[in-house]
């Protein structure tokens, strides 16, 4: 007996249980987000145009969040953030932003635009990469690529903006 209802199986044209079909549309979603391989049955064409159609929402979704990591790209940006992303499920707009402007500022090629939006995150937020941002509570000053923000009572201020 399946164990969830029975639908047809697209390469087959077969029934396919539902816990096979979840499988496969987990399998589908790795391939499409994360990097998988290409599930069985799928024609590769229009699953990569789906890949790169999800990456430029993803870009989007992060520039909103980081509007000066991508102004700082300029029309760089899609690329760059698909280069980075294609590999990597999301973490949510606001933390994928912040992950790549991290990777950045460590292989040296953060602009400074994003420098500075990246100080002033670091200076008003706690970001250990794993778990949620937090608000700090207490003074805090962070520096990224040559620039310097400070926090106090909760105001962020740039300090010393990167040099361009």
């Amino acid at each position: 007996m399946p164990d969830g209802p029975v639908t047809g199986d697209p390469a087959t044209g077969g029934p396919v249980a539902g816990g096979d079909l979840a499988a496969r549309q987990a399998e589908l979603v790795a391939a499409l987000v994360a990097g998988g391989p290409l599930p069985a049955g799928f024609a590769p064409a229009p699953v990569e145009a789906a890949r790169r159609a999800l990456l430029r929402k993803r870009a989007g979704d992060v520039a909103r969040h980081w509007p000066l990591l991508a102004a700082g790209h300029g029309d760089a940006w899609a690329a760059t953030f698909a280069g980075w992303a294609a590999g990597r499920p999301t973490n949510g707009s606001l933390r994928d932003g912040w992950d790549l402007a991290r990777e950045l500022r460590d292989r040296g090629t953060l602009p400074p635009l994003g420098a500075e939006e990246l100080a002033a995150r670091e200076a008003a937020s706690r970001y250990d990469g794993r778990t949620t941002p937090r608000p700090r509570r207490l003074p805090a000053v962070a520096r990224a690529g040559g620039a310097v923000a400070a926090q106090l009572a909760g105001r962020v201020r740039l300090l010393r903006p990167a040099p361009r």
